[in-house]
Order: structure tokens, then sequence, then C-alpha cells
């Protein structure tokens, strides 16, 4: 990725002291990266976005006061989706880590790294896009595979009669026109809704299709 140097960052943490040492190290890097402005929470980033030059890269941390990262990260995501987000935080919970991921953010490193780990950091994300460890590459993963076990777990306690009416039960379709739709009587589509409910753990349509959704077992295209 080619990127005009130099790369403009914003620094974003409530503790002033590990600001100023995380802005010693980047300017001991080289010439190649200017600090714009540093902010002590999601507030005070929002105010200073609206002053100033928007970066090309936020150095965030999750545990703030007020907007925390994971608020902060989700309002850029809304507002300001060109900007490379990298998560510096003392955080490890697997949890949180994957929760950053699936919100945008281009790398996730521990506070704890060596300087050369944030450095290293840098150049991934302006070179290759993103920065992941071994460490958070693993997390990641291991989330994927629990939500894939998941999702079979589910889906073999629904039969393929009720995955069918669990499609149409996520259109705007009544339960007569799904019953027609199906071949069925409306008092067997009744009977293939009580049984989602129970064996989804839903009291309503809707409850029954934000499940399909967020679970996989529907498909809109």
């Amino acid at each position: 990725m080619n990127q005009p140097l130099p790369i403009k960052l914003a620094l974003v943490d409530d503790h002033i002291l590990f600001r100023k040492g995380l802005r010693s190290l980047i300017e001991s890097i080289g010439d190649d990266y200017s600090i714009l402005f540093e902010a002590d929470s999601g507030n005070d980033l929002q105010q200073k976005l609206r002053t100033q030059d928007a970066p090309d890269m936020i150095l965030l941390d999750i545990q703030m006061p007020g907007m925390d990262g994971i608020e902060t990260v989700a309002w850029l995501g809304q507002h300001f989706p060109g900007i490379r987000i990298l998560v510096v935080s003392m955080i490890h919970q697997e949890e949180t880590i994957v929760k950053m991921l699936r919100l945008g953010v281009k790398g996730y490193v521990c506070k704890d790294v060596e300087p050369n780990v944030l450095a290293e950091a840098l150049r991934s994300i302006f070179n290759k896009g993103y920065y992941y460890t071994d460490f958070v590459s693993g997390k990641l993963i291991h989330s994927l595979q629990q939500d894939i076990a998941a999702r079979r777990d589910v889906s073999s306690r629904i039969n393929q009669r009720e995955k069918e009416f669990l499609q149409l039960a996520c259109s705007e379709m009544t339960y007569n026109e799904i019953a027609a739709t199906m071949y069925l009587s409306p008092k067997t589509i009744d009977g293939y809704r009580t049984s989602l409910f129970e064996k989804l753990n839903c009291k309503t349509r809707v409850g029954l299709a934000l499940f399909a959704v967020r679970n996989g077992l529907v498909n809109f295209s």
C-alpha cells in the first residue's frame, strides 16, 4: 500500500504517562510517522476530529472513561471508515479481542510487547493492511471454530422441513401464506412454529428470525 510520508497518527489512551511514552517511542522509530494529536477517551477523540485533520491511523486503548475503545471503534466505522485502527491494550480476553477484530480494527497488540513489535505493527498495517500476532490469530480462529460448532449443533436439532419453514418465517409472508407455499395445513405450520420456539428458546417470530440470521440458518441470496 503506497502511503505518502509522513503517516499521520493519533494516540487515544487515558493514561498520560503511557501516551507520552508511546509518542517518544514512535518518534524514535524515524521520520515516517507524524503524531497529529492525542486524546484521552473516545469522547475527546470525537471533539478533536471535529476541529482537526483526520489521521491515517489511530492507536487506541480499550479501557477508557466515558466512551471506551469498543464504542469508539464502532463510531469510527460509521463516521471515519478510512481511518485504520491499531488497538494497544492490556486486555487479553478472547471475547474482547474477537469483538474488536470483527468491528474492523487492523491490528491488536498488548501493551507489554517489545518496542520492535509496535514498529512492525505500524509497518505491516500500512504495507499489508493488517497486523495480527499468532496470539491474536489463534484467538480469532478459536472463536470461529466455536461459532461453526455451535451452528452445527443448532442445525442438527432442526429437520429439513423446519429449516424450510424458518427460511419463509424470515420473510414478510403470513403463516397462512407459508402453509400454502409449503403445501401444508396451517395446523402443521403452527406445529413447526411451536417446535422451533422450544428448540431455539424463542418466544416470537422476530426472535426466530434474529436467531436464524445470527446463526446462519437462512439464505437471503
